[in-house]
């Protein structure tokens, strides 16, 4: 058994290649490609769009009579993505390019069909020049024409640059600047104004609110605080309670008017008066009490301090004593 991956397949020495069967194909036989859409085209039968470059397995085969320049030509058989009509085109190596033949339209190109219409007048052009002299001529005194033509209006466009040169572009830039800063200015200048006279309308409407509303209630008019006694405060405020000496327990209270009573001036009027007229006062009697103040002696201070208290009671005795 011989290799199988050898590049030299052996041949017996009576070997005859013309023994050989061959195989009788067809000319017009197909095969089965795999291609995508040379250009835009439009089904006929449903009217769907089949774009450039979309793959479609293809059948090929060669067309048969048709040749150029000993090339021969292929025609391509598609179907339609979605109604699965048949949509034939075939190669065009004169243009390079591929012609439509049955199924569908090809889509609207303006530069193939402009580059057709020029190489169709070129060619008509040679054509005429070719049998006609006087043609060329003309064609000539044409080309001249339009060439000063040309010129002359690439004279004016250098003209109007060059009187557009002295133009400061800046400048025009830097006033519309200015131009587009005074209007937004003025704009807030505006909305400034319109908000102060909106604010100041409900300011007045505010106070003329404020206004009625104190016209239908208006308060009572406030008195005056009476002023108290400046020495009121003396009698209302506490006094702490004072701590009883142990001589007080045995003696007694060694006064009866309190510490503030010796800042006070009593006038005694009327025994002035008595003593100046020379008549003698006269005695109370055995029974009867004496003053209001001896009768009812006034209870001790709490707060007074001894010595005060044994100072008061000493001029109660002086005074008693001058009597």
């Amino acid at each position: 058994m011989s290799e199988r991956k050898v590049l030299n397949k052996y041949y017996p020495p009576d070997f005859d290649p013309s023994k050989i069967p061959k195989l009788k194909l067809p000319k017009d036989r197909q095969y089965v490609v795999r291609l995508m859409a040379p250009f835009n085209m439009r089904c006929k039968t449903c009217g769907e769009y089949i774009y450039k470059g979309k793959k479609f397995n293809a059948r090929k085969e060669t067309v048969q009579n048709e040749v150029y320049l000993g090339l021969p030509i292929f025609r391509f058989y598609i179907k339609c993505t979605r109604c699965l009509a048949e949509i034939t085109f075939k190669t065009d190596p004169e243009n390079t390019d591929y012609t439509m033949e049955h199924g569908a339209t090809r889509n609207f190109q303006a530069e193939k069909l402009l580059e057709e219409e020029e190489k169709r007048v070129q060619k008509e052009r040679e054509d005429e020049e070719l049998n006609n002299p006087m043609k060329v001529l003309e064609n000539r005194t044409k080309d001249s024409k339009l060439e000063m033509e040309v010129l002359e209006n690439l004279q004016e466009l250098k003209d109007l640059n060059q009187r557009q040169a002295h133009v400061d572009f800046e400048a025009m830039l830097r006033q519309h600047r200015l131009s587009e800063e005074e209007r937004r200015r003025q704009e807030q200048e505006e909305d400034e104004q319109e908000t102060a006279a909106l604010l100041e309308e409900a300011r007045k409407r505010r106070l003329l609110e404020d206004s009625d509303s104190e016209d239908e209630a208006a308060p009572a008019p406030l008195q005056p605080a009476l002023r108290p006694n400046p020495t009121a405060i003396l009698d209302e405020a506490p006094k702490p309670k004072r701590k009883v000496e142990v001589w007080e327990q045995s003696v007694g209270s060694l006064g009866s008017r309190p510490p503030l009573s010796r800042l006070v001036v009593v006038k005694k009027a009327k025994a002035d008066l008595d003593c100046g007229n020379g008549q003698p006062q006269a005695a109370p009697a055995p029974g009867a009490p004496q003053s209001r103040k001896e009768a009812d002696p006034a209870p001790p201070t709490p707060g007074a301090s001894s010595l005060s208290q044994l100072g008061a009671y000493l001029d109660s005795d002086d005074s008693n004593g001058s009597n």
